[in-house]
């Protein structure tokens, strides 16, 4: 019966517990007109992808966007350390793609893409959830 027990336990709170860090939404750098959003990570595959959900005007005002539902980062594969390479990021406010990595630290995701050897900052994305 405890054998029972637990492996309902483990089959009930497994999945939370295995979810990987990075997982969650993330609040965006303001990008050169304020504007700013939220990027749900979630896995794909063996890698993480990012989707954009929201869309906010340099106000802070929630607006609509052509870009919600895109994805803004893909392939990002996870490495000790809290580092999350191999993948790429769409920059909408470029409307280009990088080689992307990512660092995580605690509730700060420091996001980079790279092309040709150049590399952009794409800043610190704060978790919301």
């Amino acid at each position: 019966m405890k054998v029972f027990a637990l492996a309902a336990a483990l089959a009930i709170f497994g999945g939370a517990a295995l979810a990987d860090p990075v997982e969650g939404v993330w609040q965006t750098r303001k990008d050169d007109n304020g504007k700013y959003g939220h990027v749900q990570i979630k896995p794909c595959g063996k890698a993480f992808c990012g989707t954009l959900i929201k869309a906010f005007d340099s106000d802070g005002k929630e607006i609509d966007s052509p870009n919600i539902g895109k994805r803004i980062v893909w392939d990002m594969v996870a490495y000790p350390d809290g580092l999350y390479d191999d993948g790429k990021i769409w920059s909408p406010d470029r409307d280009k793609t990088y080689n992307g990595d990512m660092t995580l630290k605690g509730n700060s995701l420091s996001v980079r893409g790279c092309v040709l050897g150049i590399c952009r900052d794409g800043g610190t994305w704060k978790r919301v959830k």
